[in-house]
């Protein structure tokens, strides 16, 4: 994966995150008080790291209606939206968080994950007239607290945003961006507040083998009425069927240790492994908090243990974030 480097990262206090949000700030100085100022509808947070993709062409809404999970026929200009595209078994393989400018659709995705999108997209144009490229090199995302001006560059604001919006911006405005908005707040700050929400991200809080029913995407990169999509067979068994094989849930950590669970972190009942630690923070208010994938049938009631080689076993209490018994009879929202 090529790292971009924000220029962000020259601002007093900023310390480069490291892993999948390498290239731009984990925090500027104190996490917890730019999770604060984040609440109060202040600052911003640099995702220059995340790959940006445009599609245009007249074809292009009714193409991506045939090869994605979500609802694009009709689709007005402004209209934000998250698409998933799967494998031929239903598993998670790319998130897209777009907006329709009413003549191109940009998205945002996974640092790196440009390559593999747009190789598989372009294998799958043949005769629709669509143009697929990457614009990372001129464009940057950054998240906003509250909603989007009516003016301005252009916005994403799905339910997945955090109460706040995504602005696709020109990378060489970012420094002035900066100057003029101030109160910058790193990835730590916003992944506090991801966590919060219960939004999980492909790649942190899935694995291989992660469907969208399991982890909360139905209804929201998922439509719902909508067939005819590579691997619709599985998510629509299962939601006709109910009880996903897993559920993502939210773990309350007991702090009793000095750092934060990793990704791939063994979550465990007794002596059976029954998920993973999918990603953790330190919250402002709740503390350590975390995502994890576990089986469908462990009690939501039953106290969990984080364990990983080598480090202190750390107990936690879990917040449904998937209901277990999710399907029909537990309607996600369109």
């Amino acid at each position: 994966m090529s790292i971009k480097r924000s220029p962000l990262l020259d601002l007093p206090g900023a310390v480069e995150a490291d892993g999948l949000d390498a290239g731009v700030a984990a925090h500027y100085g104190s996490d917890l008080r730019e999770q604060r100022a984040l609440v109060r509808g202040e600052g911003f947070v640099d995702l220059s790291h995340r790959d940006v993709v445009t599609i245009s062409g007249p074809d292009r809404l009714t193409w991506l209606h045939a090869l994605t999970s979500q609802y694009f026929e009709g689709l007005r200009a402004g209209t934000s939206t998250t698409a998933l595209l799967l494998s031929p078994t239903g598993h998670v393989e790319h998130v897209l968080y777009g907006v329709d400018d009413g003549e191109t659709f940009w998205l945002h995705t996974e640092p790196g994950a440009a390559g593999a999108l747009i190789d598989w997209l372009r294998m799958m144009v043949f005769l629709s007239r669509v143009e697929i490229n990457d614009v990372t090199d001129e464009y940057a995302i950054v998240w906003r607290p509250g909603p989007a001006p009516a003016d301005g560059p252009l916005t994403r604001s799905g339910e997945d945003s955090l109460g706040g919006h995504e602005v696709f911006l020109p990378r060489a405005e970012l420094p002035g961006f900066a100057e003029t908005v101030g109160h910058p707040a790193g990835v730590w700050a916003y992944e506090a507040l991801r966590i919060e929400a219960g939004a999980p991200r492909l790649g942190l809080d899935t694995d291989d083998r992660a469907i969208p029913n399991e982890v909360g995407w139905l209804g929201v990169g998922v439509h719902l009425d909508k067939g005819c999509y590579r691997g619709q067979e599985t998510v629509a068994r299962v939601h006709n069927l109910g009880r996903p094989p897993r559920r993502l849930v939210r773990l309350h950590l007991d702090g009793s240790v000095d750092h934060l669970p990793a990704h791939g972190y063994a979550v465990r009942v007794g002596e059976k492994q029954v998920g993973f630690v999918g990603s953790a923070a330190r919250h402002h208010e709740y503390g350590p908090i975390a995502l994890a994938v576990v089986k469908r049938n462990v009690d939501p009631a039953a106290v969990l243990e984080v364990v990983a080689e080598d480090q202190p076993t750390v107990t936690a209490s879990q917040e449904l974030v998937v209901d277990p018994e999710v399907g029909l009879h537990v309607r996600a929202r369109l």
